[in-house]
């Protein structure tokens, strides 16, 4: 629920969409990027900094925050596209974009394996690639290539990007509904969730198992990210400012908070009666268990509630480095990805220690920043030069073409 509640919107003849504006909502960009952040720090075994993410101390984590935003920027990327110039024209522009996050992803998986295998036999050390599910590849390459370009193959941490391409290629027919009956669209979305979880539906790994994120389930955040964006907000507005609405969600909070204590500290867990654990564990990963949802949407009032569209600490300089990294977030996504690896190689070939660990922890953030800061350098002095057009707010992941 995290973003827009004062959205701008535009008048179609009988639905609203977002209209683009020059004013970009840095609140995306920040949270976006600290999202990235954050599943760096979370990818790295053994990483004492991970203690400090969310996901220690609620059900939720990072990935919700990600993939709530991609919904929500997709939506007012492509909506006014396709209220302007109609299906054909917007899914193809949808299709093309789920086409380019596809390449990005063969490629991360290229040069991702070559890592691990090169350390893997650099250094003789085969549990490299069994700990990044990368022994499959080694042992059958030309068939794991194959099972990879169909998705299918995902190597450890590279589960984010096939699950939004997925989304993504649904998108158009989603985006379709949600401008000409909003509570249709949501209600078909919340109808699928409940039927995965009903007859556990999902999509096959290989060479076994299902796959970590249930696109069949967690299109339920990114179709709730979409309403948010064509008007959803506006609607929740008012139950946002509402105090009980703030008490209640940071209610919630401490009793995830608690529940989480419980984890870390046995001897706490005699405070979670037993008919309460049982009806509340496992919470599911895989299938966005309801109870992660639920903490993900307490977060989310809270943020919207303290943190205004046009706060002024959002142009505070302390927190340009996350926004930079939020708004060039496929980049830094694959980054991270390979950074990651490098910092848990490092860890294990050279010193493990604490001191250690912060080092791989910071350097990663500052290459992911630098790396921010390169990009958009050089799209800025790209666009001067060419004069290309400003692709519209809070498109990067979603694409700059609406």
């Amino acid at each position: 629920m995290a973003s827009l509640v004062q959205a701008p919107v535009i008048q179609a003849p009988a639905f609203p969409v977002p209209a683009t504006t020059s004013q970009r909502d840095l609140r995306l960009d920040l949270f976006r990027g600290l999202a990235l952040w954050l599943i760096f720090l979370d990818h790295v075994p053994n990483n004492i900094v991970a203690w400090f993410t969310i996901r220690n101390y609620g059900f939720s984590d990072a990935t919700e925050i990600f993939i709530f935003i991609s919904g929500y920027t997709a939506a007012f990327v492509y909506g006014r596209a396709m209220v302007e110039r109609g299906f054909i024209v917007a899914g193809a522009r949808i299709l093309k974009r789920s086409w380019q996050i596809y390449v990005a992803h063969v490629f991360l998986f290229s040069i991702y394996i070559a890592e691990i295998a090169y350390v893997a036999s650099s250094f003789d050390n085969p549990l490299y690639a069994e700990e990044m599910n990368a022994l499959d590849f080694l042992k059958t390459p030309d068939v794991t290539i194959i099972q990879a370009l169909l998705l299918k193959f995902k190597p450890a941490n590279m589960d984010v990007l096939p699950l939004y391409i997925v989304l993504l290629m649904a998108f158009p027919l989603v985006l379709w509904l949600l401008i000409r009956n909003a509570s249709v669209a949501i209600a078909l979305s919340v109808a699928l969730y409940v039927l995965t979880w009903e007859f556990g539906w999902n999509l096959e790994s290989w060479p076994n198992g299902h796959w970590y994120f249930n696109p069949f389930a967690w299109q339920l955040l990114f179709v709730f990210g979409a309403w948010c964006a064509l008007g959803g907000a506006t609607r929740l507005a008012p139950a946002l400012r509402s105090p009980i609405t703030v008490w209640l969600a940071i209610a919630y909070l401490l009793f995830c908070f608690g529940v989480t204590l419980t984890w870390y500290f046995p001897r706490l867990s005699f405070l979670i009666p037993h008919w309460l654990g049982e009806w509340m564990y496992p919470i599911d990963k895989t299938n966005l268990d309801v109870l992660r949802f639920a903490h993900f949407l307490a977060l989310a009032a809270l943020t919207v509630h303290f943190i205004p569209r046009g706060w002024p600490v959002l142009r505070s300089p302390w927190l340009r480095p996350a926004i930079l990294c939020g708004q060039h977030s496929l980049e830094i996504f694959c980054l991270g990805v390979f950074l990651a690896f490098a910092a848990h190689f490092v860890m294990v070939e050279f010193y493990g220690g604490t001191a250690m660990q912060v080092l791989m922890s910071m350097a990663g953030i500052l290459i992911m920043i630098g790396t921010a800061l390169l990009i958009s350098w050089y799209k800025r002095v790209e666009g001067r030069g060419s004069g290309t057009p400003k692709p519209p707010p809070d498109a990067d992941l979603a694409g700059g073409e609406a």
